[in-house]
């Protein structure tokens, strides 16, 4: 009898701990399999065993009520009667992958997986093409006669053959389109002149991977800078970038023209826009655009020089701009020019006049031209005035006796650093030259290096520029610079 009393109280006890623990788990898929093992005992021996399970699940109640809580949605998704370790093993598994996939270093974007540009710019443009083959600028056909040159196969062959320069224009544009869509959206009133052009020169360095010891020599493959940050203000349309110790500061109400070289094995692309705060310059803005965009439009093989200019001619000067109240008819600064461009040399022997003319001279399959428009509210003319900044060796020079070794040491310099690409003050004294002011103006003066000083219309009045660079492939017209931006 005692056994038996002593029976049934371990059974009641086992009863009143079943019933807490599925209280506080709130499981019915465990609650039914323990009440199958209660109600399955016949002796002594197994309610004891029983018991013992059930008084080891009532040592941490809570944790087990947390863990049925975690493992609720997979116990869902199971089959009927899927055991707990299962499902916390299905947890763990793709708590994993969530780790592995949000591993990014800040470069790739973990929604795709693709490298994002940083700002300010520090990932080279290379790693966005591992393959080397970057992107193609904008494509146009030619008119008329040419228009079959589409589809000619001996041009389309002859277009494969020339791969690889215009793979480097390529290059050394899309370099161009992120620094200086940076810069657009950086650049603001209160900044240094200084500032701007060291912001987008180093921009330029890192996306191009910047290899400037052998920029001079024509044979290495080599990639730089084509040329000192223009940014010139105003009434001065061009050749203007900051010397040491310059603190002009960029203000709201200024005219800002942004010219950026880069170039790849000596390919170089030549594209510039101008940088306007106020609202009241935005028909200038527009007018040179147009006359920008006209240009290349009109720009193809067999076209004369002089056709282009005139077609720029009449577009720029079909726009007015109001500025304090006063009308100005935009006039093309007649004495500017586009250019032809060959490798290491940015002015190549054509002129593209932005004015009508008599210029015969037809564009050849294969030349690659800098369609650039100036536009101003003042004479329509530039002369030189000004600091010197821009400076560069000449191409078709010789040998020329130097007595002054200052002047023989500076030479050297160049040639290993610049070669016949442009350079300014502000390279020079980056590279560790001191006291070179003697030296530079000897150089110029035996005609070795060409001096280009900052070109200005009349005080008072605005000017503003744009330009592209294009290629006349055989089968077709290839815009390289251009982007969404302009």
């Amino acid at each position: 009898m005692a056994k038996d009393i002593e029976h049934v109280e371990e059974e009641t006890k086992s009863e009143e701990l079943l019933e807490n623990t599925s209280s506080i788990t709130d499981s019915p898929s465990k609650k039914k399999k323990k009440k199958k093992k209660v109600t399955s005992t016949e002796n002594g021996e197994q309610t004891n065993g029983s018991v013992k399970v059930n008084l080891e699940t009532e040592k941490n109640p809570i944790e087990q009520a947390t863990n049925a809580e975690d493992e609720n949605d997979e116990e869902e998704e199971a089959e009927g009667g899927t055991p707990d370790s299962e499902a916390t093993k299905k947890k763990k598994k793709k708590k994993k992958k969530k780790k592995s996939g949000a591993t990014n270093n800040g470069v790739n974007d973990a929604s795709n997986g693709k490298i994002t540009q940083t700002e300010p710019p520090s990932i080279p443009v290379s790693r966005f093409f591992p393959d080397g083959n970057y992107p193609e600028g904008e494509i146009c056909e030619y008119k008329n006669d040419n228009l079959k040159r589409i589809t000619n196969e001996e041009k389309r062959y002859l277009d494969r053959m020339h791969y690889e320069y215009y793979n480097d224009l390529r290059h050394a544009a899309e370099v161009h389109r992120q620094v200086r869509q940076y810069a657009q959206k950086t650049i603001k009133p209160g900044m240094t002149m200084i500032d701007i052009c060291e912001l987008i020169e180093n921009g330029t360095r890192t996306l191009i991977e910047e290899k400037g010891l052998e920029a001079g020599n024509y044979y290495f493959h080599i990639q730089c800078i084509g040329f000192p940050t223009g940014c010139s203000l105003n009434h001065c349309a061009a050749h203007y970038t900051p010397n040491a110790g310059d603190k002009t500061v960029l203000q709201y109400d200024d005219v800002c023209k942004i010219d950026i070289g880069t170039h790849v094995n000596g390919r170089i692309v030549d594209c510039a826009f101008t940088l306007t705060f106020n609202p009241v310059y935005d028909k200038l803005k527009e007018a040179v655009k147009d006359a920008t965009n006209t240009g290349v439009r009109e720009a193809g093989i067999d076209v004369r020089l002089g056709d282009i200019g005139a077609a720029i001619q009449e577009v720029m000067e079909s726009y007015e701009v109001e500025i304090n109240g006063k009308t100005y008819q935009v006039k093309p600064i007649r004495n500017l020019n586009g250019h032809s461009i060959l490798p290491y040399q940015i002015h190549a022997g054509k002129s593209v006049p932005i004015v009508k003319g008599g210029d015969q001279t037809m564009m050849e399959e294969g030349e690659c031209f800098a369609i650039e428009t100036f536009g101003s509210t003042g004479k329509g003319y530039v002369h030189e005035d000004g600091e010197c900044s821009h400076y560069g060796k000449r191409h078709d020079v010789g040998h020329v006796p130097l007595r002054v070794a200052k002047a023989k040491s500076l030479l050297n310099t160049i040639n290993k650093n610049f070669g016949t690409l442009p350079f300014c003050r502000r390279y020079l004294d980056r590279i560790g030259e001191t006291k070179y002011a003697l030296a530079l103006k000897n150089l110029v003066d035996s005609g070795i290096v060409e001096s280009y000083p900052p070109l200005v219309d009349i005080k008072g009045s605005y000017t503003a520029q744009f330009e592209h660079t294009l290629i006349l492939r055989p089968t077709c017209k290839e815009v390289v610079s251009r982007g969404d931006d302009y």
